[in-house]
């Protein structure tokens, strides 16, 4: 098991590339398994879960081409379907949550898939259920078989249904829609999740062949087609990313700038920053974060202490809500950090508390960040790295820190993050990966 080692205090400057984004590639590469055609995927980042995926894919029997790092062919020709109920299977798709995603483009194709209890974060519960209502909806048939461990999943007709979902899951969406745009008949989905990454697919699926309507809406139309054919696709700057380096110039004092960040796809990230105090810089698609001394949390206009919340799209994306508790640290100010949809992804915040942060826990959802005004540093300490986001709220607050910090368990920051300690050293970052 690694572990960084971080000497914090130092300024940062450069320029930085965000990867391509982790949730819109998970997506896009099932969905390769709808086609027998080849499909072409290019700024796929060099991650623990995409790779993940990736391997599952081969071990499918799918024709995989790693032309780069960041580009790859797809041609899912010849899938081995018994792979999918095997324990090998099993072993490897249930550490990783995204795997679940394989299951609508199997439905569609194949008529059947099979579910593992899923893996990922431990940031809360993480229901299935809107995946599978959906299915159901569709004419599916579902089973767990506590024999083997899995769903399963059978559909030899699948038709077209109105669903209204209970709740805007980005996954699930995105799972019934491949289900979907093979099925017989029109299939309407309300409460539709509609982040840029779900709308990446639902493009990429027209470009093979599918009739998917009201795009980037919460009502999707999709008439399903008898077969899809192959394409070329690029994945969108990962937002996660953007957020994340925006909040480390502003913890660290330094001078960043984000290069091609995708700026028309970055919803209201780039204001609830800004709300923090930071100032933002936009020259064409670059951010540029100047070094500030000191910024200022806003408050509401009735002069009320500020709020920020998780919502679904375009409100504010969860994943960056710790990154948001952490930078507002040394801010001057204070703010209620309210994580509605996890009920476990504040409880890092203790870690932090030992830094030296004025942090109050109010309950698994809220935290009072009381702003410190650069007027201590926080200090550094060993800690261990429960989730993708908290893990890089970590180690932006130990950049930031007095000292030398420890973070164990990095391999969760590698299943979301490619290469960041490389990529922080470019910006003079004092950190290395020790075992």
């Amino acid at each position: 098991m690694h572990s960084f080692e971080v000497r914090g205090g130092k300024k940062l400057s450069g320029e930085i590339i965000p990867q391509g984004a982790k949730n819109e590639a998970l997506q896009i590469i099932s969905a390769v398994l709808l086609t027998p055609e080849k499909v072409t995927l290019t700024n796929i980042p060099d991650i623990i879960d995409v790779n993940l995926l990736i391997e599952l894919l081969g071990e499918m029997n799918v024709q995989v081409d790693r032309i780069s790092r960041d580009t790859c062919t797809f041609c899912a020709a010849d899938v081995n379907i018994d792979y999918l109920h095997s324990e090998a299977y099993k072993k490897k798709s249930g550490k990783l949550r995204g795997s679940v995603m394989l299951a609508g483009p199997m439905l569609a194709r194949y008529k059947k898939a099979f579910i593992p209890k899923p893996g990922g974060d431990k940031i809360g519960r993480r229901r299935l259920d809107t995946h599978i209502i959906g299915f159901e909806k569709l004419g599916a048939s579902f089973n767990y078989h506590e024999e083997d461990g899995f769903f399963h999943l059978e559909a030899p007709n699948l038709k077209g249904a109105s669903m209204l979902l209970d709740e805007p899951s980005v996954t699930g969406t995105a799972n019934i829609v491949m289900a979907a745009s093979m099925a017989k008949g029109t299939t309407t989905i309300y409460n539709a999740a509609c982040e840029p990454y779900l709308q990446q697919l639902c493009r990429m699926l027209n470009r093979m062949g599918a009739k998917i309507s009201g795009i980037g809406s919460n009502m999707l139309i999709i008439e399903g087609v008898e077969q899809l054919g192959g394409t070329d696709h690029r994945m969108l700057p990962d937002m996660i990313e953007v957020g994340s380096f925006i909040g480390l110039a502003a913890m660290t004092q330094s001078d960043i700038t984000i290069k091609n960040a995708g700026i028309e796809h970055l919803g209201i990230i780039p204001e609830k920053f800004q709300q923090l105090g930071i100032q933002l810089n936009f020259k064409g698609d670059d951010i540029h974060i100047p070094s500030q001394e000191l910024y200022e949390i806003q408050t509401f206009l009735d002069g009320s202490v500020m709020t920020i919340y998780d919502h679904p799209w375009p409100g504010f994306t969860p994943d960056l809500l710790s990154i948001i508790l952490v930078t507002a640290i040394q801010a001057k100010g204070s703010v209620l950090i309210h994580q509605k949809m996890f009920e476990s992804r504040l409880f890092f915040v203790d870690k932090l508390i030992d830094m030296g942060a004025r942090i109050v826990l109010c309950d698994p959802h809220r935290a009072v960040v009381i702003g410190l005004e650069r007027e201590q540093m926080l200090r550094g300490i060993t800690m261990s790295s429960p989730d993708i986001r908290a893990g890089v709220a970590l180690l932006i607050a130990a950049l930031s820190a007095e000292g030398k910090s420890i973070i164990q368990n990095i391999e969760q920051i590698d299943r979301g993050y490619q290469n960041i300690d490389g990529r922080l050293q470019q910006l003079g970052a004092d950190i290395k990966r020790i075992v």
